[in-house]
């Protein structure tokens, strides 16, 4: 679904480095869309004094100290629900019917905050739109 590139910015050859693993991906016939939704990081940005990407698009991080990673992953998060045609959703739900187990079956639960005193729960899901139509099919409300 999803091609991350992550380059040692400090290297010598980093844009030959590129070129070079572009030009494999190009060879290895890859649908265009793929190619075209690469996210680029460059990564060890703490080495390199203030820097800044000159490529449009590219994500700068530091995966020693953390720097940038919460950015890449909404950027990823971004991009793979884009391909996957699905969403991130939060549905309220009562607890004494089938809805949470249904969600569990059917989509990617990620969260669920319970609110005991009216027997209910906010639960957050990934979920593609044909399975959302169909719980709203199957629990209207």
């Amino acid at each position: 679904d999803l091609i991350v590139h992550v380059r040692d910015i400090t290297h010598p050859e980093t844009i030959l480095q590129k070129a070079t693993v572009l030009s494999v991906l190009r060879n290895l016939n890859l649908p265009s869309h793929l190619l075209d939704s690469v996210v680029e990081v460059h990564n060890k940005v703490d080495l390199v004094e203030r820097y800044k990407p000159t490529e449009e698009n590219a994500l700068a991080v530091s995966a020693l100290h953390g720097h940038g990673l919460e950015e890449l992953k909404q950027e990823i998060e971004k991009k793979i629900l884009t391909a996957t045609g699905k969403k991130i959703l939060t549905v309220n739900i009562n607890l004494e019917g089938p809805q949470l187990s249904w969600l569990y079956k059917e989509a990617t639960v990620q969260d669920v905050e319970v609110m005991p005193e009216d027997g209910t729960a906010r639960v957050k899901v990934i979920i593609s739109s044909s399975a959302f139509g169909r719980y709203k099919n199957l629990f209207p409300n």
